[in-house]
């Protein structure tokens, strides 16, 4: 039964880019789950605890990822060989500094927004407003939680553009 108000054709692309997206939190998750269990240093309390809040989020995604795909009426790929295999985001070693895991997640950021472009280039054709919601909600969540790592990374002394300060 077809319960959705679009094609299945038409949904078949924004499943396979949400399967994309899928894959690439699941990387994205298992990165932070590392980099919460292995910082060291100064920044240990900051960072285990930001680390922790962005894996819960992340965990959430993939779930309502997963759930997006099946109401599309498509399967989502379940496997991590599979994530492994066609993610960007790729896998890192627990020994980096504080600094270094700060800038990769920033990194998987730039990955995970290029991916949910995908996802609206496709959902846009399909007349999908469920999905586009949904990514427009993601967007400006990654957004903000990456606009903080960014100020994290930043000197005390370093300021944003002055263009609009009057």
């Amino acid at each position: 039964m077809n319960y959705l108000n679009m094609q299945n054709e038409n949904v078949l692309p924004v499943a396979k880019e949400l399967n994309q997206l899928l894959a690439e939190y699941h990387v994205y998750y298992q990165k932070l789950r590392n980099f919460h269990w292995n910082i060291v240093g100064k920044n240990f309390f900051e960072l285990h605890e930001k680390f922790e809040e962005m894996y819960i989020d992340a965990r959430a995604k993939i779930d309502e990822i997963a759930e997006r795909i099946l109401t599309l009426q498509y399967h989502p790929i379940s496997r991590y060989s599979r994530y492994l295999k066609i993610a960007s985001i790729s896998e890192e070693s627990p020994f980096q500094t504080d600094s270094d895991m700060v800038y990769i997640l920033l990194d998987d950021h730039k990955t995970l927004l290029k991916q949910m472009s995908e996802v609206i280039k496709k959902a846009e054709e399909a007349s999908d407003e469920g999905t586009l919601d949904m990514m427009g909600s993601y967007i400006a969540s990654l957004e903000k939680t990456s606009w903080m790592l960014n100020a994290w990374t930043k000197s005390t002394v370093e300021q944003l553009k002055e263009d609009l300060v009057m």
